[in-house]
């Protein structure tokens, strides 16, 4: 339970804390901490009917408010939201009679990307990188950028596979400045465009969620950083086959979500006809040597038996 005799920190709620809603009267019970940011912390934790839920809640009401209208807008995303579910809004009153806001959200399951490309093979960048580039082009219908796009900010999901993103804190209107972004995704500090809010913010950051797999301890800005950025991107073996896509991102050169999907498209069309190609030609090798086995196998029998 909470200390009486310390301030109360929203950000520290210990496993089997429970919170109660001021308005709908629901009970959560913080089973852990699952991580905190500028605008708050969230929390795993158990609903009163037994549903598990992220659980957000900060002490900044305005930022907060924010991301409560972003995920009311990605609820109107056609198609399936990439985002987290918004499931409940409600204050929680602390023991000193203090409001915090707080909002439920579906608790999205899976594994880090680059986890998942470890395990799977680097092949399905050419499916998930697709996948969450049209569900990009409906959020860029509806006003908006994702703004902090990263690495750590999504997660691939099983049944079905699929990359979503579960922080929306960075989700900006197109027009204005970003608000929160992470220096080595940010396009500004790359010296590669500015941080007004466009689509291809969102393009350039997913390209840094690449180089940041082809490169697990990242690396630092130097005095020509776009030049380094696309040295480094020559240098990425994992990223070979979509070089030109990636190349094309960091320099700004798609207009929207749609263009850069299409090459996505495309580069995989011609990656899994060259392989085909490749087993064919395998497969060919490998009749040809039985058949060459077979052949000399009789050549030996008849000279064993008539010689």
């Amino acid at each position: 339970m909470l200390n009486q005799s310390k301030p109360i920190s929203v950000f520290n709620f210990k496993p089997g804390t429970c919170l109660r809603g001021k308005w709908h009267q629901r009970t959560y019970y913080i089973k852990e901490k699952l991580g905190t940011g500028a605008v708050g912390a969230v929390y795993l934790a158990k609903q009163d009917n037994n549903q598990w839920v992220a659980l957000k809640i900060s002490d900044k009401a305005a930022s907060i408010t924010s991301e409560i209208n972003v995920l009311k807008k990605l609820a109107k995303v056609q198609g399936e939201s990439p985002g987290p579910s918004l499931y409940e809004i409600d204050d929680w009153i602390d023991r000193r009679g203090e409001c915090y806001p707080f909002y439920t959200m579906e608790y999205v399951q899976g594994e880090s990307l680059d986890t998942f490309l470890n395990k799977r093979g680097r092949q399905w960048l050419g499916v998930l990188f697709p996948q969450l580039l049209e569900e990009l082009e409906q959020l860029h219908r509806v006003g908006f950028i994702l703004g902090d796009l990263k690495i750590e900010n999504v997660i691939v999901t099983h049944r079905p596979i699929r990359l979503r993103f579960i922080d929306v804190g960075g989700v900006t209107l197109i027009g204005r400045s970003v608000k929160e972004y992470t220096e080595f995704y940010d396009r500004g500090y790359w010296q590669c465009g500015n941080r007004t809010a466009d689509p291809a913010y969102d393009l350039f950051a997913l390209a840094m969620m690449a180089l940041r797999f082809a490169y697990p301890n990242q690396f630092g800005r130097t005095k020509e950083p776009k030049k380094y950025l696309i040295t480094k991107l020559k240098q990425a073996s994992p990223l070979k086959p979509y070089d030109p896509i990636f190349h094309k991102a960091l320099l700004g050169q798609y207009q929207n979500s749609q263009e850069m999907q299409q090459d996505f498209k495309k580069r995989t069309r011609q990656l899994t006809t060259k392989r085909s190609a490749v087993q064919q030609q395998k497969r060919d090798i490998d009749w040809l040597e039985i058949v060459i086995c077979i052949s000399i196998s009789v050549i030996l029998f008849f000279l064993a038996t008539f010689y």
